[in-house]
């Protein structure tokens, strides 16, 4: 109404004074505020019967989903870690089987290799007693030869000194000689 009233007032020219903008000429406004309100109110009903429902089921229909989607995601994971809880279970006891059997390979292997041991340490062992028997079986030999032998040698210095010596006698200082 205050545009209305402006309008009228305003001079569009000097010699039309009294010219008004027609949209702002008063005897229009009755039916424009009639228009306005047959418009605002059939645009608040669509608006409110037809258009708002609708998009609250949407939205709804969305939260819905968003929410059963939220669910089956915190399934999905308590799942994977129950699968993975079963796999770290597997593995742990994969490896105390696979410990196990490298325990029992590892004594089988150690109880062959000590027998092993004993029955080449005991054919080791008769080879050395035989190997001693025959050292000691040859310096006996050696032994008695050296005995003859120093007896001889013995005799032949005597000899050289122009001394006569007993046999005996020799045999009993070389014996006296090598005892220890």
């Amino acid at each position: 109404m205050l545009i209305a009233m402006l309008a009228e007032t305003t001079a569009i020219g000097a010699d039309d004074a009294k010219a008004v903008f027609p949209p702002f000429e008063t005897w229009h406004m009755p039916s424009q505020l009639f228009w306005l309100a047959l418009l605002f109110s059939a645009l608040y009903f669509g608006l409110s019967r037809f258009i708002l429902p609708k998009m609250g089921d949407t939205l709804e229909r969305r939260s819905d989903r968003i929410a059963s989607d939220l669910d089956k995601a915190a399934r999905l994971n308590e799942e994977a870690v129950e699968a993975q809880q079963a796999l770290e279970l597997k593995l742990a006891q994969s490896r105390a089987k696979a410990r196990e059997t490298g325990d029992k390979a590892r004594a089988k292997v150690d109880a062959e290799v000590a027998t092993e041991l004993a029955k080449m340490d005991s054919e080791i062992e008769a080879k050395l007693e035989a190997a001693d028997a025959r050292v000691a079986k040859m310096r006996s030999d050696a032994m008695k030869n050296v005995e003859s032998l120093a007896v001889d040698a013995a005799n032949a210095m005597m000899g050289r000194f122009g001394v006569e010596a007993n046999e005996k006698d020799l045999k009993q200082a070389v014996q006296t000689a090598l005892e220890p």
